[in-house]
């Protein structure tokens, strides 16, 4: 990032493809206690930032009609508290992220312009789930935990991060995006900037558990069973069953090791049981977070068994067979 600043400094005014995953890495560095090192990244950024919160439209990128920065601006105004240009941001990204009952527009950033310089065949044209489509669905992510009542910013985020795997063919190509004017109607046969696409989706990809006052218990990701006992099973079908987040007990459960198998959600008492899937010879042990986004309810989760937090997570040793844990409701 000093680099950047100081070898391309017009290009730092505005935001960046990737530039969200300097939120993960500085939060990283505090959790490691690299204070020194996180100072840096943070004093940097938030030169940055202070440019997006000055300015009347604060989203946008080193083009005004891309649709690449607002991932990136918004994660820094949100992450410096700065929530109504974090607002403007992500009401932007809802102006051209549509929710279509239709797989190639449902979530899709509108793009016409790439396939003139990343594409096999070369013109203007509406392209359906180009990288901006998944870069775009992280922000909505992060805002829909805020504020989990909004279904239709769900929908529209996870139409966003499915269509970046729907670019990937039986033989694991990547294709830049696919061609949606009638005379071709194909995936183009260059993979163009798809890799920014599948950071996108492998930064967010995710379980979401709701209970919407019209459609009832729903999960996106996920199957879902209710049992009789009034608990909600949920068996994840996500491509990386790491991240589970669940509306009503307004706690998102992050795996940095391990994977979920199943989750049982207790409405009443908002108890959680969760079953790791086995050990395997690179994964010994499961590491657990529990972060609260939406801040209601306002109570921390316990686990037991008892399990030591390291740098942030529960260690949790793996065994041959399954794991099953148990998060009980703390109080506020």
């Amino acid at each position: 990032m000093t680099a950047m600043m100081q070898q391309a400094p017009y290009y730092t005014q505005y935001g960046l493809m990737e530039g969200d995953i300097f939120v993960e890495i500085l939060r990283d560095l505090k959790r490691e206690n690299l204070t020194e090192e996180a100072g840096v990244i943070e004093t940097l950024m938030k030169k940055r930032e202070t440019v997006w919160k000055g300015q009347r439209y604060p989203y946008g990128s080193e083009m005004a009609w891309d649709s690449t920065g607002q991932p990136e601006v918004y994660a820094w105004l949100t992450y410096f508290g700065d929530t109504a240009q974090a607002a403007e941001t992500r009401d932007a990204i809802l102006a051209y992220d549509p929710a279509l009952p239709s797989w190639g527009y449902n979530g899709n950033a509108r793009r016409y312009w790439d396939f003139l310089y990343a594409g096999k065949r070369a013109r203007i044209e509406r392209q359906i789930h180009h990288y901006g489509s998944a870069l775009n669905a992280v922000p909505l992510f992060s805002a829909f935990q805020a504020q989990p009542a909004d279904l239709y910013m769900l929908r529209v985020a996870y139409g966003g991060l499915m269509g970046a795997l729907t670019n990937i063919d039986q033989q694991g190509f990547g294709s830049a995006a696919f061609h949606s004017a009638p005379d071709a109607m194909q995936f183009d046969a260059y993979s163009g900037d798809y890799g920014m696409g599948f950071y996108g989706h492998a930064l967010a990809t995710q379980v979401d558990v709701i209970k919407d006052p019209t459609f009832g218990w729903q999960a996106f990701g996920a199957l879902l069973q209710e049992g009789r006992d009034g608990s909600v099973i949920i068996l994840p079908k996500d491509s990386a069953r790491t991240r589970i987040f669940i509306a009503q007990a307004g706690v998102f459960l992050t795996l940095e090791s391990g994977k979920f198998e199943a989750v049982q959600y207790h409405p009443a008492s908002q108890d959680i049981e969760i079953t790791l899937a086995a050990a395997d010879r690179w994964t010994p042990i499961a590491r657990l977070r529990a972060d609260y986004p939406a801040r209601i309810p306002a109570h921390p989760y316990v686990l037991s068994p008892v399990a030591p937090d390291v740098r942030g997570a529960w260690e949790i040793p793996l065994h041959s067979t399954a794991t099953v844990l148990h998060l009980h409701a703390g109080q506020p």
